[in-house]
């Protein structure tokens, strides 16, 4: 059994159509940080928050945005009887799932669902946000808000995140610049467990010198690749380039 930690970010839905959230100014969508992806932002105008969030997931919802090979192929690595493979994504998206994976971890939260602002309790989202959309747990119901982790946020599931990198064999980081913590400092914590690392990117980021491996191109056709050789039985050294 060979135990795999994978980590998606951006890249990997950029292929797939959709926009990321920030722009090269540091914008979201002509918005500072501070108004739309913040608890205080979102307190000072809800209303603003939720438009901006409804835009992502109208995108999500249109018929050009699929799953793509990359989401695909690690969907069959889950499902490899000699694979242990813990997914995770930085991305908010559900195209993994749409994809065929069954058990992602969304570090980031989950666009399509909206939770509870005093129990906690997660809820899928059918229809835009709004006023409207109330909880069921408590009485009387409370406003949804997105089920996204704003930054000043814990993420999501990090236990099992770092159980599963201090136990692995191999983690891969795919489409993700691997500058913001405390996903930046995944590649560390598996090295640390003696698991070998490998960065897919379509160009080296910042921290890839901390990576043992790479496999540079985009990820629909370079992770499909990767998928078809781990599971033939290849190591990583056989196919990937040493840092």
């Amino acid at each position: 059994m060979i135990r795999v930690v994978v980590l998606t970010g951006a890249g990997i839905s950029a292929e797939s159509g959709l926009k990321t959230f920030r722009a090269e100014d540091g914008l979201w969508e002509k918005h500072p940080i501070e108004e739309v992806a913040t608890p205080e932002g979102y307190q000072r105008n809800p209303q603003l928050v939720r438009e901006f969030y409804n835009a992502r997931w109208q995108q999500l919802a249109t018929a050009d945005v699929e799953p793509n090979p990359a989401h695909r192929a690690l969907a069959q690595l889950e499902q490899a009887p000699e694979i242990e493979l813990t997914l995770v994504t930085q991305n908010i998206d559900n195209l993994h799932e749409r994809g065929g994976s069954h058990h992602v971890v969304h570090m980031h939260g989950e666009l399509a669902k909206a939770r509870c602002p005093s129990s906690q309790q997660v809820f899928p989202m059918a229809e835009p946000f709004s006023e409207q959309a109330l909880c069921t747990c408590c009485m009387p119901g409370e406003i949804l808000r997105p089920h996204v982790v704003w930054f000043g946020e814990m993420p999501l599931g990090l236990d099992r995140v770092y159980h599963a990198l201090s136990h692995c064999d191999l983690f891969v980081a795919i489409g993700t610049s691997g500058t913001v913590y405390p996903a930046a400092g995944f590649v560390d914590m598996a090295s640390q467990g003696h698991a070998k690392t490998l960065e897919v990117n379509i160009e080296p980021t910042k921290v890839g010198s901390h990576f043992q491996y790479s496999l540079m191109g985009k990820a629909s056709e370079t992770v499909p690749q990767l998928v078809e050789r781990l599971l033939s039985g290849q190591c990583v050294s056989e196919f990937a380039t040493p840092r």
